[in-house]
């Protein structure tokens, strides 16, 4: 006779097992993982921590919902009977001929000309009302905040109140701009239902959105997290306990969707994050999208450089900071990058990560070389035209 695990529904951030010690052993080892690089933490250090994640919460026996179907896999490796609670499986009947149909009732506009969406937008629209939790994956320019405003467009219509999380200050004003965008032909007005939330502006609002930086979230108390729904986008770049802590607040918050152009390939990352929103999904591939010539092609080469043999000898027990500091002061690798790009035809675009040690003095050394072509200096959401940009 196999062994029996009972799944409950606790809410909507956590499932209930029930079964034999022996199994709640095994399930907490199944989810038990090094985090990346636990090893350099002060706390591992000091041995307070001992460098594992641990998913499932053996004290009260609970584990992310999101994770149900790893828990699947589990039970059908061992030959475990799973007995869920109704509630456990709820999905939403969603059909893509009702995406399709929803989705052209939007009448959606870009830059005031119609647009249409794409089979792939509107497959991944239904999916996440369907079953309610997903971690779209999804690449850069592939219109993840079109599905996103689809998403927010019907919940609202249901009268839902929802919101949708992003990692900076810019995102915030990015995807309300595109909304604005998007809504330009249609009746539903973005100032009227969607309240933005970063540093110096007010938290609550009684608008249906809101659309704010985690850290303006993470630190409120729970009762703060009223929301029926929730997309996280750019879920990679959220800090992961700051993420647990406001994702794990939302318990009433049915519909939870996650989204990336990538996962930092550890497993540990993907299953938080598949806990937190729900189990991958890959909408498109930037090779699918390149052939349907919706991108552009590109290729991509390597440089890699060599420095003299003393300079490798000199920095090879250097600390972090003090290799980046040679590096992007270095006069042959900075005028090597000047004559590169130079010999370039078209437009040509550096980036740089320091703009006092590296960005300024990249600038005047392809000032001093270039002439008559034009040249923008971009940092901290400034642009300084020069007689040269590249």
């Amino acid at each position: 006779m196999s062994e029996k695990i009972i799944v409950a529904k606790k809410n909507e951030a956590y499932i209930m097992l029930s079964c034999e010690r022996g199994v709640a052993r095994e399930i907490s080892e199944y989810f038990t993982f090094y985090v990346p690089g636990y090893q350099f933490t002060p706390a591992f250090r000091n041995k307070i921590w001992d460098g594992k994640i641990r998913l499932f919460d053996t004290r009260d026996s609970t584990i992310y919902h999101g994770l149900l179907s790893h828990l699947q896999i589990f039970a059908e490796e061992r030959e475990y009977n799973l007995v869920y609670d109704e509630k456990v499986l709820q999905k939403t009947s969603f059909s893509l001929i009702e995406a399709r149909e929803y989705v052209d009732s939007l009448q959606v506009q870009s830059r005031n000309k119609d647009i249409e969406a794409r089979d792939y937008q509107i497959e991944a629209f239904a999916h996440c009302i369907r079953n309610r939790r997903q971690m779209l994956i999804s690449p850069t320019a592939s219109g993840k905040s079109l599905i996103a405003y689809f998403i927010t467009r019907y919940m609202t219509d249901q009268n839902k109140k929802g919101l949708i999380v992003v990692p900076t200050t810019s995102l915030v004003e990015q995807l309300y701009t595109d909304f604005q965008d998007y809504s330009s032909k249609n009746e539903w007005c973005v100032e009227d239902n969607v309240h933005r939330i970063y540093s110096g502006r007010e938290k609550s609002s009684n608008k249906l959105v809101a659309i704010s930086t985690w850290q303006s979230l993470y630190t409120l108390p729970k009762n703060y997290f009223n929301y029926e729904w929730v997309i996280g986008d750019e879920a990679h770049n959220f800090k992961a306990k700051s993420l647990a802590t406001i994702m794990t607040n939302l318990d009433n918050a049915s519909l939870r969707i996650g989204m990336t152009g990538t996962l930092d390939g550890t497993k540990t990352h993907k299953l938080v994050l598949e806990g937190l929103f729900g189990p991958v999904r890959k909408t498109v591939t930037t090779k699918e999208l390149i052939d349907k010539k919706q991108l552009s092609d590109f290729e991509i080469k390597c440089l890699v450089l060599k420095y003299p043999e003393e300079i490798s000898r000199l920095l090879k027990n250097a600390k972090y900071i003090d290799e980046m500091k040679y590096l992007v002061t270095s006069d042959a690798r900075n005028k090597f990058i000047r004559n590169l790009v130079l010999s370039l035809e078209g437009n040509t675009l550096i980036l740089f990560q320091y703009v006092d040690n590296h960005g300024k003095g990249l600038h005047k050394l392809i000032e001093e070389k270039a002439g008559d072509r034009k040249v923008f200096f971009v940092h901290g959401g400034t642009e300084t035209e020069t007689r040269e940009n590249i």
